[in-house]
């Protein structure tokens, strides 16, 4: 995150002591009824104009969490406000007030790019002048006005989506809420969709709420953001701090045999930040120490354990902190029937 960026999260910071905050989040709690318990009292908020990212893999209860928010989910426990209506209480008033992208498409394949939006500013009950202002306007900040008339199965993967956030914006909603934008894009499309979502805090005035397991990209565009692990929430901050809480930099060591030992005499180093992480055939460790000694551990550690096949330092990442966050787990319970996140 840039440091113009994190210079407004922290204005943001300041304006939400107020109790504006678009999004509250208090103990939040959701079991299905095959016994998962897809979250286990998430607790955040989300700051007036700003990009807020819930990151973690799939299973992590990202989707659960947004399924809340926008009404289609019913907590088991806790509350949460949109904009200051209770999402239980008053779900109709929430759904007014927001526009969400899910994860599948709801466009209708048959219709053209415009009838879409269209159809979406009847099923709104936008007004036809208002609608039509709206979706011409829509239709140019998306890049979408020279294919507006062609069908939508026409279009590419990135055109798709870039529609599907152009249905959500019709109404005019205070929050918009993107359920994995980016996900089974091609890296060059993904990074197009981010620049647009940077770019929409601006131009549309709105607090975007998004998800994804792209922890890297978020780094690039949120804010602040929340990291989810087996429905807890592991972790939340500026990108910035999170990486700066677990080390500058981070060490990767590549083993052939048994990689104990070297976890072991890497920590004996005295470099670490945090305990290293162990995997088959690896070990990773973050560290603020300087680069030349570094190089000269490294070194050593090479020299003295012959199972070492490669050593590397590179910058910290947020996908590093979840990985030290959650002792470098994978495994989530399994996502009940109809909530597969």
């Amino acid at each position: 995150m840039t440091e113009t960026a994190f210079q407004a999260t922290e204005s943001l910071r300041e304006r939400s002591r107020y109790g504006n905050d678009p999004v509250r989040v208090r103990d939040l709690r959701k079991s299905y009824p095959n016994g998962v318990a897809a979250l286990r009292g998430v607790s955040l908020a989300a700051y007036e104009g700003e990009i807020f990212g819930l990151l973690g893999p799939n299973g992590a209860g990202k989707t659960t969490t947004v399924g809340v928010l926008t009404t289609l989910v019913r907590p088991t426990a806790g509350e949460a406000l949109v904009d200051g209506r209770d999402v239980v209480v008053d779900p109709l008033g929430v759904r007014r007030r927001i526009g969400v992208v899910f994860q599948d498409s709801v466009l209708d394949n048959e219709f053209s790019g415009v009838d879409n939006l269209r159809l979406h500013a009847r099923l709104f009950g936008l007004p036809r002048d208002i609608a039509d202002a709206r979706i011409d306007a829509l239709l140019r900040l998306m890049d979408l006005y020279q294919r507006a008339d062609d069908g939508v199965r026409t279009y590419s993967g990135g055109m798709r989506r870039r529609l599907e956030i152009a249905r959500a914006l019709l109404a005019g909603p205070r929050i918009l809420f993107l359920d994995e934008p980016t996900v089974g894009l091609d890296p060059e499309v993904r990074n197009e969709i981010w620049r647009l979502i940077a770019d929409l805090r601006q131009r549309e005035g709105v607090t975007i709420v998004l998800t994804t397991h792209y922890l890297e990209e978020a780094e690039l565009v949120c804010d602040r953001v929340g990291i989810l692990h087996a429905g807890v929430l592991v972790a939340l901050d500026t990108p910035r701090r999170l990486v700066d809480a677990l080390g500058e930099q981070i060490i990767d060591v590549r083993v052939l045999s048994d990689a104990a030992p070297v976890a072991i005499a890497l920590t004996q180093t005295g470099v670490g930040s945090h305990a290293p992480l162990v995997a088959s055939g690896s070990v990773t460790m973050a560290s603020n120490a300087p680069s030349g000694d570094l190089a000269d551990v490294l070194g050593s550690l090479a020299g003295a354990h012959a199972q070492v096949v490669g050593t590397a330092v590179r910058r910290a990442t947020l996908n590093d902190v979840y990985l030290h966050l959650t002792g470098g787990a994978t495994d989530h319970p399994p996502a009940p029937d109809g909530d597969p996140r």
